[in-house]
């Protein structure tokens, strides 16, 4: 999955749980920061906006998701 490509304020999807924080496969978050080169902070809410997880996520464990084609 990390492919270089996640960019601050991409929509992404976890590949793995994520059991420190209760967060599963397919949980939807933000990234909201940049830590390293494929360390990024990503920000889960729930459908009233309201944050519910932060954490540092390793960029293989996300995917970007796309609402729009994306044409190489």
């Amino acid at each position: 999955m990390g492919n270089g490509k996640v960019k601050l304020l991409d929509v992404v999807a976890l590949t793995e749980d994520g059991p420190e924080r209760k967060l599963e496969r397919g949980q939807v978050g933000t990234v909201v920061e940049l830590f390293a080169h494929d360390v990024y902070e990503v920000e889960f809410s729930d459908n009233d906006g309201r944050m519910y997880a932060e954490l540092a996520v390793q960029e293989e464990t996300l995917l970007v998701l796309h609402y729009e084609p994306t044409f190489a």
